[in-house]
């Protein structure tokens, strides 16, 4: 992971320790730090660990079920390339689903050179 994607994730995952209470705010950090870490196996498990223990918290039992099997199937898909790039994360959007990845974000993993095969595709990272 390039240094300043993974200064951008642990950033995101600070942020969501640091909004608690604030679910909304906490959900979207580790949303954007799942964005960052999909290409590398370690760091995308870890999002889907701390989004795991957050619906723990929140008590949504389909979200924690989800998150179980993220973490299960996160590293390999990261290893082998097949991880559905600008994907939340979250039970709702999807196992497979990929999404436009946010402005900012697009250009973060631009600019430090992580150029995933179907992220470029999707023509979601220039």
């Amino acid at each position: 992971m390039p240094a300043a994607v993974r200064a951008a994730f642990e950033t995101e995952l600070r942020r969501a320790r640091d909004a608690a209470p604030d679910t909304d705010t906490m959900w979207d950090a580790l949303e954007r730090a799942h964005i960052l870490s999909q290409a590398w196996a370690w760091p995308h498990t870890r999002a889907h660990w701390h989004m795991f223990r957050l619906a723990v918290r929140c008590r949504d039992r389909a979200e924690t079920v989800g998150q179980v099997v993220r973490i299960l199937v996160a590293g390999a898909g990261s290893v082998t390339g097949r991880v559905p790039y600008g994907n939340t994360g979250r039970t709702a959007a999807g196992l497979l689903t990929p999404m436009p990845l946010p402005e900012d974000l697009r250009v973060l993993l631009g600019r430090a050179g992580a150029r995933p095969a179907d992220a470029q595709a999707l023509g979601t990272i220039s």
